[in-house]
């Protein structure tokens, strides 16, 4: 038996740039790796502590396919009392982090045909999720001359009769943008208006560096579906948790599905996800001020070479590069620096092809003197 076995739609499988830097990252020896979100720094000792504790108390069993009562009680008073919103329990459900609850809410809410607006540049796993549950991904272009902030008139131009849903994600990855609360109001009036859901991808609230971060439910609640994990705010990528808040029927519908895909998230990271949540002042905090510090160093740096630019990041923990002075693509131009530096960034390109492929995207998530390092090389090259 061969390829030709597999389903016709995986026997060429799409270009996934993200991925394949991943895989480069681990076959390049002496690597600088400033490609993907995957934090440097190890999940705090107190969190470990704590659920380590819980194993051995017998937490190493299934909970309820959408999460323990205490984990879900924990998500809605952490949201009462950091955003002063409150969710039932049948709205909340633990998912093995963001992207699992993502999958689940397009199974539920698309029928083949149905449109999601996506904006560009945009986490490239969004495309191939609507695609996976048979929708048809619109794309709307952000662009460096306005901050990378949704246009609300390109986005009325993109709305049709079948668009279904939109994909929102701010503080964004890969641009660092934050959608101003204008915007965030503006896109909730238009769900509102056509009845379409607002799938907010929140993953990067706590990176919200200089100004205050308002959920979008607290917008258009009985529209919006909202996505957050631990991996980034808490430093706990390896753990796989997250969850996701929506109408009670929605979550109903993805209980059924989810219990034919990975029936519960992981009982311990459930147990560490308390505990995260319940001293979250204290700890996200620390996480967050790491990469702030990082990324103020990284548009220091990039002032200082003539061949790249960038503006002041607002959020997330990324670095949206412009190399455009340099007349080379993004795939060219991250070759060229992994070739000549061992340092590796993730092209433009794999965030969408309108507006990315003239920026690479830089991941703060080495410290400070590897940083330097990085940057040291990279300003001596020429183009």
């Amino acid at each position: 038996m061969d390829i030709s076995k597999i389903a016709i739609r995986h026997q060429q499988p799409v270009e996934n740039i993200l991925m394949d830097i991943a895989t480069l990252a681990k076959q390049t020896p002496d690597l600088i790796d400033l490609s993907l979100g995957d934090p440097d720094l190890i999940t705090d000792e107190r969190i470990i502590d704590a659920a380590f504790t819980d194993a051995k108390a017998g937490h190493t069993k299934y909970t309820a396919s959408g999460g323990s009562s205490a984990f879900i009680d924990a998500v809605a008073a952490f949201y009462k009392k950091q955003y002063n919103l409150s969710f039932l329990p049948s709205q909340v459900r633990a998912t093995v982090g963001a992207l699992h609850g993502m999958y689940l809410t397009l199974q539920v809410i698309l029928d083949p045909g149905d449109e999601v607006i996506i904006h560009e540049p945009y986490f490239s796993p969004y495309r191939d999720q609507v695609v996976f549950a048979g929708g048809i991904p619109v794309f709307v272009p952000t662009y460096e001359e306005d901050q990378f902030q949704l246009n609300i008139e390109l986005l009325k131009q993109a709305i049709t009769d079948k668009t279904k849903a939109i994909i929102i994600n701010s503080p964004n990855n890969p641009t660092g943008a934050v959608f101003s609360t204008e915007i965030f109001k503006a896109i909730a009036d238009l769900a509102i208006k056509h009845d379409f859901y607002i799938l907010s991808d929140e993953v990067y609230e706590a990176f919200c560096f200089y100004d205050e971060f308002t959920p979008m439910a607290a917008f258009a609640p009985e529209h919006t579906i909202t996505f957050s994990s631990f991996s980034k705010a808490f430093a706990m990528t390896g753990w796989r948790i997250g969850y996701m808040i929506a109408p009670d029927y929605i979550n109903a519908a993805a209980k059924l599905i989810n219990e034919s895909v990975t029936y519960s998230a992981p009982t311990l990271s459930q147990q560490a996800g308390i505990y995260a949540l319940e001293h979250s002042e204290t700890l996200i905090p620390e996480v967050v001020s790491v990469f702030k510090e990082r990324l103020e160093y990284i548009q220091k740096r990039v002032a200082e070479i003539d061949f790249l630019s960038m503006l002041p990041v607002k959020g997330t923990m990324y670095a949206f590069i412009n190399i455009e002075k340099t007349s080379l693509n993004s795939i060219a131009f991250a070759e060229k620096v992994l070739k000549e530096t061992k340092v590796l960034v993730i092209p433009g390109k794999a965030f969408g092809e309108t507006t990315g492929d003239s920026h690479v995207r830089l991941a703060a998530t080495q410290d400070l003197e590897e940083l330097k390092e990085s940057f040291d090389r990279m300003e001596k090259l020429s183009f």
